[in-house]
């Protein structure tokens, strides 16, 4: 198992124990044997809004890190969705945020893989490569608004 998918994993077991999860970087760092960078590394990739998580930091020598799991229902769920996506949206982004939506239930098994279709490089590809991400982002934000609609 990678270093990051550890981390991840720990943070993750915390997270579910308590409902959010603090931290100290060097702490962490020490007890995995890395470097703080990889922990940086970790949380910008793994718990980002996009991805249901809110991540606050306090500086300073009783420093912090403090990640919290956003608890929301289904249309306020799909709604941070929406506001997350700006004008564009890149394939692997598209993914983990259909992958998140479905482990956070606010979609079904079904739903996700429709999404993960209509938003694939294969459905897109009569379009522009440097076009793509643009109009991947307008069909995703459209395709959640309608979920929010039913």
């Amino acid at each position: 198992m990678r270093l990051s998918d550890m981390l991840t994993e720990y943070i993750m077991d915390m997270i579910n124990e308590t409902g959010d999860a603090e931290i100290k970087r060097n702490e962490l760092a020490s007890h995995f044997g890395c470097v703080p960078s990889q922990i940086n590394y970790v949380l910008t990739s793994r718990f980002t809004p996009e991805q249901g998580y809110i991540v606050e930091s306090r500086r300073g020598g009783g420093g912090y890190i403090r990640i919290t799991r956003i608890n929301a229902d289904k249309s306020q769920t799909l709604m941070h969705v929406v506001n997350s996506v700006g004008n564009s949206l890149d394939r692997m982004t598209a993914e983990v945020m259909i992958k998140n939506l479905l482990a956070l239930g606010a979609v079904e098994k079904n739903t996700a893989r429709l999404l993960a279709a209509a938003l694939s490089d294969r459905a897109l590809a009569p379009v522009e490569p440097r076009g793509r991400d643009i109009l991947r982002a307008s069909i995703f934000k459209n395709m959640i608004l309608t979920l929010i609609g039913r």
